[in-house]
């Protein structure tokens, strides 16, 4: 449903008071004429800088209004008409609603339009509404360009058939501007058309990455990692593929997720950012830490762009690296944050179960015992896999990726490597590349995590067998087993002849 429809529908039931939240002011301001042009109503907007519009009125503002907001206000009942309809627009208005004097008017111009049949427009790229307004008005979200409108203006921009490509080429491109705003995809495609001399994807890639680093809220991870280049981890590979792939034969059965549980170093992270260039997805990197906001509402505000911008760039993946370090405060936040934490942890959850976008979130823990219970539950992840100590077979795969890396010498010996994770061996092979030394020299280098947490990574490993799902191979997980206890030496003595 497009915003006028929206708009229509509710001025139609009496809605006096209506906030958009909005980034495309001119665009909503579009869509809002051609509305009351169509049903026939009187049309006013008023901003700070240009005063009061009424169409069809010649003026720009009149003098008596010009940009004083309270003034705009007062003028809304003179815009009434006998069985007519009026709609004032203000935009940026959020920026005035410190005033007592200007709440208050607001107040009774939003109650007494319910018989005059004036209505109240904000147009604001925040939601921000005073408490004594709260209940006057409704909030409507102005939804990012569907894949339909982004066609459009591509179509507006590439004239000439040799700049709009076909086929997967032309789904590429409107892939990498889902997302984007409608004057933020004019732009890209301009600047590809500049750049390469047709519409592109990896331009649009570029000033996604920008926009989204300068959102501070989410990061576009574009590296070259791919699952031939990690090695091991084949159970989690095919279910990822599988699930993927089914996910987009049937719009009716979505994938959500993983939570990957495991010992650090073990290829978590690599296997997160693999998955998007091996699916043709891109990316998202979630911090929970940035969501954190200094001003109340920040951050429930936050965690709700956050969430629209990954819903919006769909197909995606989204990643969220040792989320119990974000979310580890949430059972003491009502001491701690006065509630933030545990209300930005409702709002993802609450996004976690029930959002039909095909975005599929990999979730990385070191340690899951620092988690709310209820983060891991059914229906939240398809499945929560653990990643052990490789076994011998995927080390020497891990060895063999990373001499060839690093281009050393594949015939020298190998040092002892049990108990080594991923992230030792690469280290290993740099350490070798760096000082010119052999594998066994380097290796004195090393100290593995299996021999620094190793009472850590036995309990990380006892307590995953039986309750996940194994990485490295189809199947629940089966830790090392558990001695049995012993129990005290009974000794036996004879009577005593006493």
């Amino acid at each position: 449903m497009t915003l006028a429809e929206r708009l229509h529908e509710l001025i139609a039931a009496c809605f006096t008071g209506l906030w958009i939240q909005s980034h495309e002011h001119e665009d909503a301001l579009t869509e809002i004429a051609r509305l009351c042009h169509e049903q026939n109503w009187r049309f006013a907007t008023w901003d700070v800088a240009r005063g009061l519009s009424v169409v069809g009125a010649g003026e720009t503002a009149t003098s008596a209004v010009g940009s004083d907001p309270l003034a705009a206000l007062k003028a809304l009942p003179a815009l009434a008409e006998t069985d007519g309809t009026a709609v004032l627009v203000l935009t940026n208005f959020h920026r005035f609603l410190q005033s007592a004097e200007i709440v208050q008017t607001l107040v009774r111009q939003l109650t007494a339009g319910k018989q005059s049949r004036t209505f109240v427009v904000v147009l604001s790229p925040i939601i921000q509404i005073p408490l004594e307004l709260e209940k006057l008005f409704l909030v409507v979200e102005h939804e990012l360009p569907t894949r339909e409108q982004l066609l459009e203006l591509a179509h507006g921009i590439a004239t000439d058939t040799e700049e709009l490509p076909a086929g997967a080429q032309l789904e590429a491109v409107l892939d990498a501007a889902a997302g984007l705003t409608r004057y933020e995809a004019e732009a890209a495609y301009s600047l590809s058309l500049v750049r390469r001399g047709r519409l592109t994807p990896e331009t649009l890639w570029e000033i996604k990455a920008g926009l989204l680093k300068k959102s501070g809220l989410l990061q576009l991870h574009r590296g070259t990692e791919t699952f031939d280049r990690l090695g091991g981890l084949d159970g989690v590979k095919a279910f990822c593929r599988r699930a993927l792939r089914a996910g987009m034969r049937r719009a009716d059965v979505r994938p959500r997720g993983i939570l990957l549980l495991g010992v650090p170093g073990t290829g978590k992270s690599a296997l997160a950012k693999a998955l998007g260039n091996e699916t043709g997805r891109p990316t998202l990197t979630l911090d929970v830490g940035s969501l954190m906001g200094g001003i109340v509402g920040d951050t429930e505000r936050n965690i709700r762009q956050a969430l629209r911008i990954a819903d919006a760039m769909a197909p995606s993946i989204l990643f969220l690296d040792e989320v119990e370090k974000g979310l580890s405060g949430v059972a003491s936040s009502g001491q701690t944050d006065g509630g933030v934490s545990a209300r930005l942890f409702g709002t993802f959850l609450t996004w976690l179960n029930d959002h039909s976008s095909d975005v599929f979130v990999i979730a990385t823990c070191n340690d899951i015992t620092k988690l709310p219970p209820e983060f891991a539950r059914a229906e939240r992840f398809d499945g929560c896999f653990f990643l052990d100590l490789p076994d011998e077979t995927e080390r020497r795969a891990i060895w063999n990726l990373y001499q060839a890396h690093f281009e050393l010498d594949v015939s020298q010996r190998l040092p002892g490597d049990a108990g080594w994770t991923g992230a030792e061996i690469r280290a290993c092979c740099r350490l070798a590349a760096l000082l010119d030394l052999p594998l066994m020299a380097a290796a004195e280098n090393i100290v593995p995590v299996a021999r620094t947490a190793a009472e850590s990574v036995e309990r990380l490993r006892t307590w995953a067998s039986g309750r996940c799902l194994d990485a490295s191979r189809a199947g629940i997980y089966r830790g090392p087993a558990i001695a049995p206890v012993k129990s005290a030496r009974r000794v036996r003595r004879d009577p005593s002849q006493n």
